[in-house]
C-alpha cells in the first residue's frame, strides 16, 4: 500500500503543481469526513462553539496545509525517505519544547538525558539517511 505522500506526489505529478495537489487532497478529506459523519449519525451541534476556539486552535489547519504542500513539494526533490525523517525528526524536537514547557496546557515533562539522547539519536537517523 502506497503512502500518503506517495499518493499525494503522484497526485503533484499528474497535475504538475503540489498546491493543487495538497488541495485536492483536502477536499476529499473533507468530502469523506462529512460522509463519515453523515453515515455515523455523528452530531454536529459542536461545530457553533468552534467561534469560540482559541486563536491557537485554527492555527492547525494553516499548518496541516503548509505541512501537506511542502511534504508534497519536498518528496520529488529529497525523497520519501529524507523528507520524512526530517518531518520526524523536526517534530521530535517541537514535541520536547512544548513537553518541557507545558505548551498548550500539556503536562509539563522536563528535558531529561534520557530524552535529549533519543533526539540525538533520530538525528543521527537522518543523517544516515541522507549519507546513504
Amino acid at each position: 500500500m502506497p503512502t500518503q505522500a506517495a499518493v499525494n506526489n503522484r497526485m503533484a505529478l499528474t497535475i504538475g503543481n503540489p498546491i493543487l495537489a495538497a488541495l485536492i487532497s483536502f477536499l476529499i478529506g473533507t468530502l469523506s469526513l462529512l460522509i463519515y459523519i453523515f453515515a455515523t449519525g455523528t452530531s454536529i451541534s459542536g461545530l457553533s462553539l468552534a467561534r469560540t476556539a482559541p486563536p491557537v486552535a485554527w492555527i492547525g489547519g494553516l499548518i496541516g496545509a503548509f505541512f501537506v504542500a511542502s511534504t508534497v513539494a519536498l518528496v520529488p526533490k529529497l525523497g520519501v525517505a529524507m523528507t520524512f525523517s526530517l518531518v520526524i525528526a523536526g517534530q521530535m524536537i517541537v514535541t520536547l519544547i512544548i513537553d518541557h514547557f507545558g505548551i498548550l496546557g500539556v503536562p509539563v515533562r522536563e528535558v531529561s538525558i534520557p530524552r535529549i539522547i533519543g533526539m540525538l539519536m533520530i538525528i543521527a537517523g537522518v543523517v544516515l539517511i541522507r549519507r546513504f
